[in-house]
């Protein structure tokens, strides 16, 4: 009978570990859980000695054989569309009864050429050794992040593998499916911004300077938004009056908006950086709402989905701080942790925050009290997603008129510094004749 190790949590939420003997990690489990603990870690024991050597060697063999034998482009992350897609087929061959090991296998043999399949690879040679399937996926946080492998071990503990399974590829693609309606309403919007640059850009360069050459011809005192215009002109042109500058106008014209997102890449790299530029993310009228329930969204559906799998609800809350993406909720999200491990409620913290509207957490604070809580989380990020579609076609409703008039108000300032001086020209034109 095999000997499998287990860290579990007892009545008083202290740490335990040990070793148990039974026929498979579901009655070793359940042993466990007769003793009184909440399993949080169990696997089978590796045993040491000649054994242990031959199956490293083995390993090793196999390792070697698959090197040589095919070649694994590894190039790039794993996207998000093809991760949910092999979640949800590894949990079509757990419930149709395969084993891990050769549900793995299965699936490593249908990737294409890419990092998943050399991830995958890896994995089916650390299960093969006797690992678990939560700590192989561990040891590959660019493609199973803590969350995957949190809620993945929470099935193995519990014996629901394939559920789980289930409901991270369900969860990937739900929140895929958030990001992509935002991405896809900011497109309309930036195709006009740079199309509206471009055109701006070549005038400027290419049609201002010419008037210039007209207005130095008839010798005509040139209005202040004229000049304004010529020096625009010629700073994007690399040419001022002053001598040629070192880099032309329209050179950071178009590296600008780079060298900005550059920018707040660094400063999203500093804790402090970060905080600031989520605070005033916010606090941004129309886009501030916009992150606040996309924010409320993704942690109520990610605590949601971890509670709901069995996760205990002190590492779920962690994980769902850690996976929010906005210090604003990471914050208030810290604070929920200190009051459960307090004894007291979820609610309340968050009411204290103000990161929420009430019904929130009132539907939170009901489920806490009717012992749902991870039905209501569901409910909030349901609600929540149709909120970010209805917030989305809101702010582009917003957008679109404001760019109309601000494309119309370069246009028509550009019309009319050119054309004040023509009409001075002619008035003096008629005068002298």
């Amino acid at each position: 009978m095999p000997t499998y190790v287990y860290e579990a949590l007892n009545a008083a939420g202290k740490p335990e570990k040990g070793r148990i003997d039974a026929e498979s990690i579901e009655a070793a489990t359940t042993a466990v859980r007769q003793n009184g603990f909440f399993p949080t870690k169990v696997i089978e024991e590796t045993l040491k000695g000649s054994s242990s050597k031959e199956t490293k060697k083995e390993a090793k063999k196999k390792k070697d054989k698959k090197k040589k034998g095919s070649l694994n482009i590894s190039i790039g992350g794993v996207k998000t569309k093809t991760l949910t897609q092999f979640t949800r087929q590894l949990s079509t061959l757990q419930d149709a009864g395969l084993p891990l090991l050769r549900s793995l296998q299965i699936l490593e043999q249908q990737q294409k050429p890419g990092k998943l399949k050399s991830i995958v690879s890896d994995v089916v040679e650390d299960v093969e050794a006797g690992s678990s399937l939560s700590d192989a996926m561990s040891k590959h946080p660019k493609a199973f992040d803590r969350l995957y492998c949190k809620m993945v071990a929470a099935g193995e503990i519990g014996g629901v593998l394939d559920v789980i399974l289930q409901r991270l590829a369900n969860f990937m693609e739900k929140a895929e499916r958030l990001k992509a309606r935002i991405k896809g309403a900011m497109i309309y919007p930036i195709c006009v911004i740079v199309v509206a640059v471009g055109i701006v850009t070549g005038i400027m360069y290419f049609v201002i300077p010419k008037f210039k050459d007209i207005f130095d011809d008839f010798d005509v005192q040139l209005p202040g938004l004229t000049l304004w215009l010529i020096d625009a002109s010629l700073w994007i042109a690399g040419t001022p009056e002053e001598g040629t500058q070192a880099i032309p106008g329209y050179v950071w014209m178009f590296a600008g908006p780079f060298l900005i997102f550059f920018f707040f890449k660094v400063i999203r790299k500093t804790k402090a950086g970060r905080a600031a530029i989520d605070i005033i993310l916010v606090k941004i009228p129309v886009l501030g709402t916009l992150v606040e329930k996309t924010s409320v969204a993704r942690f109520t559906r990610t605590l949601g989905t971890l509670i709901a799998a069995g996760v205990p609800i002190l590492e779920a809350v962690l994980i769902t701080r850690d996976t929010s993406g906005n210090h604003v909720y990471e914050k208030a999200l810290g604070e929920v942790h200190d009051s459960i491990r307090s004894g007291e409620s979820v609610a309340d913290p968050l009411r204290e925050a103000k990161v929420c509207d009430s019904i929130v957490v009132n539907m939170i604070e009901v489920g806490e009290e009717t012992g749902d809580l991870d039905v209501m989380l569901m409910k909030v990020a349901d609600n929540y997603d149709e909120e970010v579609d209805v917030a989305v076609t809101a702010m582009l409703s917003l957008l679109e008129p404001m760019l109309v008039v601000v494309l119309g108000g370069i246009v028509g300032t550009i019309v009319l510094a050119l054309f004040l001086p023509l009409v001075k020209m002619i008035e003096s034109v008629s005068d002298s004749g």
